[in-house]
């Protein structure tokens, strides 16, 4: 029985090869987006399942309460390990302190290269399961030793065997290689991490970091850990809660709260509102698994629309059927198996669409996404996939040609009815209702991120260059190294700076100022400078004066920021004074002496954060900024910069970012989304197009001897076109009535999760409901007008 379903299904696929295509081309094109965006969700919600102990690891976080608002981190103090170890140790299997992620130079031999990595403790490799390749797991053991990813190893060593073997770093101490672990797949935590060293080791060459072993209001380090197998992360953050805040006063008045911060949340849950877990790119996954689902329907009522549009063609058939016994079910059967075959069919094709649009898509999304080909999940649910597809696409076709009754078909007097097409319009009203919505939301985020891009940064980004300062090598050498670019003809200015241009790395507190409020928690952004950073940057300054040489007291002095003054209270800041609030060992006060212009070094899409600029005197730069000569190519400055580079330190890789690109960085997940976005909308919009394109050329041949009578009675072509078009177009105007509404309150909601953002404009809408109604007239005009240009004696010589 099964066998004779599929010959039938075949001939019905073959003697009918227009609309078969048209169903096979627009489900393929819709099962292929689902499958692409599967992919994708499956990749997302299996970031860091590389490590074998994903549910009992997590990183300590900790919030801070400023002014009634709370801001929450990975950054904590180092007493705190004391602390946990001492009071909670039974809580957990492994705690481990960790630095940032950092660049340093590894040199072997004559050959020296930058890489990131991090200084851990010596249970990181156990707790993170590291796969080791070469050498030891306990290969942090030793004060100067290191553990090299396998790609890094490969880099400087080739084919020499790296165990034993001894590295410079940064041209400062030697480290003897331990371990070789296995590269991080890309979608995991720590896949940039390309070597680990000793925690102890960056301890002993830091200064600063010894000292710390007892500040508990320096949160400048890192904790991960794996809690013990006989409890859970919420146990362990209600114990541990308020253990800051007991330890130390000094910090209590900002309430200090420590908790545990699931590996599994890291990626996908990692955004904090006033204290609170609020989501993170999780929205995205729903996102897209909606517009995948969407786009699959569109496809799946192009069937629907199709088979149910000819069912005049087919009431003869299931007539015979019935008369000779065939039962309702066994037609249901029937037109399931041809759904079934079309699916089939087209899920084929579809393996092929994301075959070839793959290596595309991952360069787009930024992703590493390989074909399954071996996983037999993917095969299973590819199948359960096909069946639901072929359920959803064949039940409403099969359940309405299988109810026709034999006697009116056989007797000629079978008639559709009077709403036999209302469910076909219903599913056209949904289809664009879903395409009016994607277009809308899809301009609203580009308006939203061409809106940031072009607000007002601070500073001028084009032309200026950063390069790393980590190495020990520059220790003191600010000065030769401006004199030596200046003279180079390749730079016009240069500073140095404990910040990247586009980045907070320092946030400071415990000052007091002339009319502070009483009460009043401060936190400001801080960044070290030179005196020429604000004139290198291009800011602006609004009051006061910039730094100056001339000057000797400006190694006390310090620039504002418009939001700092804002923020602080202060009139007429110049001449005032920022004084410690340390009454046991204060710092000298800090004179203002300027305010410069707000400068974007957060989130375009955030306020600017209030920012102090302190005059550097003890050498903490970490990044050279120099001004290219704009009377030169980039690539003549960037020559002649390297070659001054490379003389003073021969030892170290030339290394440098361009700062508009670094900002440019800062929107590209929001890039990623708009152009995925608008990808998958002009799919659902060609998958509708389609099916209306189908839908049009039927009915056109439904009506071909009324447009042949219409036209023997003087019917212009006009006038047959505007009898085609216009029940679609009322259709789609009907879909954008209800599109423009369900589209306002979604971006509307989208658009409240940035603090600056675009406005919703009523253009917006207005251009997507033309340019819905343009596409449809488009549509249902080539096959109107066909129908129109028609030779009415063809189409009536059979009366």
């Amino acid at each position: 029985m099964f066998k004779n379903y599929l010959k039938i299904a075949w001939r019905n696929l073959t003697n009918n090869k227009g609309y078969s295509i048209i169903n096979i081309g627009g489900l393929a094109l819709g099962m292929a987006v689902t499958l692409i965006i599967g992919l994708w969700i499956q990749d997302e919600l299996s970031h860091n399942n590389y490590f074998s102990k994903k549910e009992k690891i997590a990183q300590v976080f900790q919030s801070q309460t400023f002014n009634g608002n709370t801001g929450t981190g990975p950054a904590i103090p180092r007493p705190l390990e004391k602390a946990l170890r001492d009071g909670y140790n039974d809580n957990f299997e492994h705690l481990v302190m960790s630095s940032w992620n950092i660049s340093r130079y590894l040199k072997y031999k004559d050959k020296s290269l930058s890489k990131t990595g991090n200084f851990m403790q010596r249970e990181a490799p156990e707790m993170l399961d590291l796969k080791i390749l070469k050498g030891e797991k306990d290969g942090l053991r030793e004060l100067n030793s290191v553990m090299l990813s396998a790609s890094v190893a490969k880099a400087l060593f080739g084919n020499e065997e790296p165990i034993g073997k001894t590295l410079k770093v940064n041209n400062q101490y030697d480290v003897m290689v331990s371990a070789v672990y296995e590269d991080i797949p890309f979608n995991n935590s720590f896949h940039d991490t390309e070597f680990l060293m000793s925690w102890d080791k960056m301890i002993a060459s830091q200064e600063w970091m010894k000292n710390a072993e007892d500040q508990w209001g320096n949160n400048s380090f890192q904790m991960f850990v794996q809690i013990a197998d006989n409890t859970t992360m919420d146990r362990v953050t209600e114990a541990i809660l308020n253990v800051k805040k007991n330890l130390n006063e000094d910090t209590a008045e900002f309430n200090p709260q420590i908790f545990l911060f699931p590996m599994k949340d890291w990626y996908l849950r990692g955004n904090f509102e006033n204290g609170k877990q609020s989501g993170g790119r999780i929205k995205y996954v729903w996102l897209f698994g909606i517009i995948g689902a969407f786009v699959l329907l569109l496809a799946c009522i192009n069937f629907m629309n199709l088979s149910t549009a000819r069912s005049e063609k087919r009431a003869k058939e299931v007539g015979i059927r019935k008369s000779i016994g065939s039962r309702r079910n066994q037609l249901i059967n029937q037109f399931l198996s041809e759904s079934f075959i079309v699916v089939l069919f087209a899920f084929v094709v579809a393996i092929v669409f994301v075959m070839l649009c793959l290596n595309g898509f991952n360069d787009l999304s930024k992703k590493e996404i390989s074909f399954p080909w071996t996983n037999s999940v993917f095969w299973l649910s590819s199948l359960v996939f096909i069946l639901f597809t072929a359920l959803v696409a064949g039940s409403y076709p099969a359940l309405y040609l299988s109810s026709f009754k034999p006697v009116d078909v056989l007797k000629g007097s079978f008639k559709a009815g009077k709403y036999a097409g209302l469910p076909r319009k219903i599913l056209v009203i949904l289809q664009f209702t879903v395409s009016v919505a994607f277009i809308i939301g899809t301009v609203i985020v580009m308006q939203q991120i061409n809106y940031a891009k072009n607000r007002p940064v601070g500073y001028d980004k084009e032309g200026l260059v950063q390069i790393p300062t980590f190495s020990q090598d520059f220790q003191g050498k600010y000065d030769l190294m401006r004199t030596e670019f200046l003279n180079s003809n390749a730079v016009i200015e240069m500073s140095a700076s404990s910040s990247p241009t586009t980045q907070i790395w320092s946030n400071r507190s415990g000052f007091d100022w002339d009319g502070k409020p009483e009460g009043f928690q401060e936190d400001l952004a801080w960044t070290e400078v030179t005196p020429e950073y604000a004139k290198s940057l291009g800011m602006k300054i609004v009051d006061g004066r910039d730094f100056s040489r001339e000057f000797a007291t400006d190694s006390n002095a310090v620039l504002l920021n418009q939001t700092a003054v804002k923020y602080m209270g202060i009139k007429n800041p110049v001449g005032k004074f920022l004084k410690d609030d340390d009454e046991e060992d204060p710092n000298p006060p800090l004179k203002i002496i300027g305010v410069v212009e707000d400068m974007i070094t957060q989130s375009p899409y955030e306020a600017v954060k209030q920012g102090v600029y302190v005059f550097d005197k003890h050498g903490n730069s970490s990044f050279y900024n120099l001004r290219l000569n704009p009377n030169q190519s980039a690539s003549q400055n960037l020559t002649i910069i390297e070659s001054v580079f490379k003389e003073h330190f021969p030892d170290l890789p030339f290394e440098y970012d361009f700062v508009d690109t670094e900002y440019g960085e800062k929107f590209a997940s929001e890039e990623r989304i708009g152009t995925l976005s608008g990808i998958f909308t002009a799919l659902a919009i060609f998958i509708s197009c389609l099916g209306l394109f189908g839908l049009t050329s039927f009915v056109a041949e439904q009506r071909t001897k009324e447009i042949g009578v219409r036209k023997v009675l003087g019917a212009t072509v006009f006038g047959v076109w505007r009898m085609l078009s216009k029940d679609f177009l009322k259709l789609v105007i009907i879909s954008c009535f209800i599109a423009v509404p369900i589209a306002y309150y979604v971006m509307n909601g989208w658009l409240q999760d940035y603090p600056y953002h675009v406005l919703l404009e009523w253009w917006v809408f207005a251009m997507a409901v033309i340019g819905a109604m343009f596409v449809t007239v488009i549509t249902v005009s080539f096959q109107a007008i066909k129908a129109a240009n028609s030779n009415p004696v063809k189409s009536l010589r059979t009366e």
